[in-house]
């Protein structure tokens, strides 16, 4: 793909589970001459491909981990989950030109066995457009789930804004706990008194 077009960003690595994710960024026509490069070599092997030739700035900024829940109030949750990212990217950029919703959070493969989710804040009207017209975008056999929740609670509201990981606080505080006790328990290195020569 980057041999065969000039593009203003190439990211690519692995995602889990063993699979191995391109973004590319450019002109329309040179990602289109880029996507079909990485096609021919894909072959077979290809999961899910997308091409967004005017990609909404909201979805750039969820991509870039810009996203979140705060200051939305107890208005209505939107949830789309499919299983491929580019299933998701996709839906997610068809729903924020849909309506007049904010793209909350984009999780994508990584601790989601390669699935991926996105949420949309706003009002119940909204929201629910919002997820109809991402779940259009999204062919039958990738869609995992949609749900629109009308009044999202202050502690599951909560949750979301600290990523959605169930255990990854309580590591986080484990991991400090264990720092400060072997900080307590291991005594401070003594420097060895330096040695003075005898005069004979």
């Amino acid at each position: 793909m980057a041999k065969r077009a000039t593009l203003q960003s190439l990211r690519a690595g692995t995602v889990h589970p063993g699979r191995y994710l391109i973004l590319a960024a450019g002109d329309v026509a040179e990602v289109e001459e880029a996507l079909a490069a990485g096609l021919d070599q894909a072959g077979p092997h290809l999961v899910d491909r997308l091409l967004l030739p005017a990609i909404d700035p909201q979805v750039i900024a969820a991509l870039l981990g810009s996203a979140g829940l705060r200051g939305r109030g107890g208005e209505a949750l939107g949830v789309i989950e499919t299983c491929t990212v580019a299933a998701t990217i996709g839906a997610a950029d068809a729903a924020v030109k849909a309506a007049n919703v904010q793209l909350a959070d984009l999780r994508l493969a990584d601790g989601l066995g390669g699935k991926a989710y996105a949420l949309f804040a706003g009002t119940v009207g909204d929201v629910e457009a919002a997820v109809a017209a991402g779940v259009a975008r999204v062919a039958p056999e990738l869609l995992v789930e949609q749900v629109v929740i009308a009044q999202l609670h202050g502690e599951m509201r909560d949750n979301l804004e600290r990523g959605g990981e169930l255990l990854a606080p309580l590591r986080a505080a484990s991991a400090a706990h264990q720092r400060a006790t072997a900080e307590r328990v291991t005594p401070p290195r003594s420097t060895p008194p330096s040695r003075r020569r005898r005069r004979v």
